[in-house]
């Protein structure tokens, strides 16, 4: 079994096979009403990083260090499809950047990374 490397948000799909095997961990499996700071700690423990789209993950890691690392999805409204084309395309680049930097912001002109 692979160990988890990467926690899903509640606010992005649970069925995405890009990110469907034993790597990840998506929110809803450890609890849908979790807050923002469970996550946060759950991620810190477990030495993942926080895929997501909420804003106030990135706000926390730039005054803080790895553990946890961010991966902001920050594309705006697409459709279901669209969304999962766009990551399925983008993700191995998206997770090498993620490898050597606490945050990657992900829009759709590119990736802006902090380290």
């Amino acid at each position: 079994m692979t160990p988890k490397r990467f926690l899903v948000d509640a606010n992005l799909p649970y069925h995405f096979s890009v990110w469907h095997d034993d790597a990840y961990i998506h929110q809803f499996d450890l609890g849908d009403s979790w807050t923002d700071e469970q996550i946060w700690e759950y991620a810190q423990q477990h030495n993942l990083t926080i895929v997501t789209k909420d804003a106030d993950f990135s706000h926390k890691i730039v005054l803080s260090q790895p553990p946890p690392r961010v991966i902001h999805i920050r594309i705006g409204n697409l459709k279901l499809a669209d969304l999962h084309k766009f990551i399925h395309t983008n993700w191995a680049e998206i997770t090498r950047l993620s490898s050597i930097n606490k945050l990657v912001t992900v829009r759709k002109d590119g990736f802006h990374t902090i380290t």
